[in-house]
Parts: C-alpha cells; sequence; structure tokens
C-alpha cells in the first residue's frame, strides 16, 4: 500500500475527515493543509485505518507490569 493511501480507512472514518476538511477550508487554509489536517486529526482520534477487533491488546504486558510496580511502590 502506497504512501496516502486511504483504503485501510473506515467508511465512518472517511466522512469525519471530509468534515473536518470542510471545516478548514472554511476558516480560509488551503486545500492541502486543510487534507493533512483532516487526516492528522482523525489518525489521532482513532490511532490510523482499520483495526481487527478479535484479539486485539490493549496494553502490553511490560506496561502493565509497570504500572503494577508504579501503584505498589505509591501504597
Amino acid at each position: 500500500m502506497p504512501r496516502g493511501d486511504k483504503s485501510a480507512y473506515t467508511d465512518k472514518q472517511k466522512r469525519q475527515a471530509a468534515h473536518i476538511e470542510e471545516s478548514a477550508l472554511e476558516q480560509g487554509r488551503s486545500r492541502e493543509a486543510a487534507e493533512r489536517i483532516a487526516w492528522a486529526t482523525v489518525n489521532k482520534q482513532d490511532g490510523g485505518g482499520k483495526k481487527s477487533g478479535s484479539g486485539r491488546k490493549t496494553a502490553t504486558k511490560k506496561a502493565t507490569k509497570k504500572a503494577a510496580k508504579k501503584t505498589s511502590r505509591s501504597q
């Protein structure tokens, strides 16, 4: 998949990006800047394109162990 390919995004993410882009254009930004801002916002909100639902891990074991150590020290 080449850079800039938007096929990995859901229809909802594409609609969100279009709406954000329209808002940026209304604020007087260039088409390129508006598109860049729109996709950056969608990526920040959702973490990128489509993600598989089954079997995804929300936190790594290392991060979980770190958090457990941190809470046990503070007590």
